[in-house]
């Protein structure tokens, strides 16, 4: 089944797809495992700093042969494409699916950048996303506010074509100040105006109760990237400072089985199985 068509499932159901973002093998194999242990379906998220370290290549045979091995259920997307140039390229190397990350311009500049991606995208069958308001990046201010009307996300969805929309309703990229407050109606009134499938952005240190409330109005997929760091980098620093072991293969290990674990929590808290 391709990505757009298992977004739009979920959507039906009040399910949504867990977005992953994948920095090397360690958290790549975290991810399947936990995918594998669930027995559901994840999207492997790469972004350009991601493709630079790894390279275009390696990190899309990696993640491909990974689905393969685990028998999981996936699809690889680009997160944050931040030009056609990208996306593109991405297009040719196999993506199932791309970002086209053009939030930061004027509304009908966004309209026109994206439409060009959207345009691109047809001739593979990929699924296109974009994003609409201000999700604040890594580094930016979580005092600014732009969040997502719903009436020109209307419009700008039947202006591009796109298949999936990222949504401005109070997320943000990195770790939160406080507890995230999402707009909630904001999100109900963009999904009655809209078609396209809905995402939230900036997953991490949501609390769950939070998430599941965004599925059921509307959300699809949900990205998570910076716990996945956060949780590998912590495990290991505190496994590093008790002993002098050089063995990356021993080293590594705790670290990933606690990327595992957090993944795992959090496909079944965005499918709503067995979640209390």
């Amino acid at each position: 089944m391709n990505l757009q068509d298992k977004l739009r499932e979920c959507q039906e159901n009040q399910e949504a797809l867990l977005a992953c973002n994948f920095y090397n093998y360690e958290t790549l194999r975290s991810i399947l495992t936990a995918a594998r242990e669930t027995e559901m379906p994840v999207i492997l998220q790469l972004t350009k700093s991601s493709i630079d370290y790894m390279g275009m290549s390696v990190a899309v045979e990696m993640a491909r042969t990974g689905l393969k091995q685990f028998q999981v259920e996936g699809w690889i997307h680009l997160d944050h494409g931040g030009s056609i140039e990208l996306v593109e390229e991405c297009l040719k190397a196999g993506f199932d699916s791309v970002m086209i990350d053009a939030s930061e311009k004027e509304f009908k500049e966004n309209i026109k950048t994206t439409r060009k991606a959207v345009l691109i995208a047809k001739n593979y069958g990929a699924n296109v996303e974009a994003e609409l308001g201000y999700i604040a990046k890594l580094g930016e201010s979580h005092q600014k506010v732009g969040f997502t009307d719903p009436e020109e996300a209307r419009l700008f969805i039947e202006e591009t074509g796109i298949n999936a929309l990222a949504v401005a309703i109070g997320s943000a990229h990195g770790f939160y100040q406080g507890e995230p407050k999402l707009d909630f109606e904001r999100l109900s009134a963009i999904r009655k105006e809209t078609n396209a499938c809905l995402v939230l952005h900036g997953g991490s240190g949501i609390p769950d109760v939070a998430l599941r409330e965004a599925v059921k109005r509307g959300i699809c997929k949900i990205n998570l990237a910076t716990e996945i760091k956060n949780m590998f980098m912590q495990s290991l620093s505190g496994l590093l400072q008790k002993n002098s072991e050089i063995d990356l293969r021993k080293v590594f290990p705790p670290a990933m089985l606690a990327v595992s674990d957090l993944v795992n929590h959090k496909l079944q808290v965005v499918s709503g199985k067995n979640f209390l």
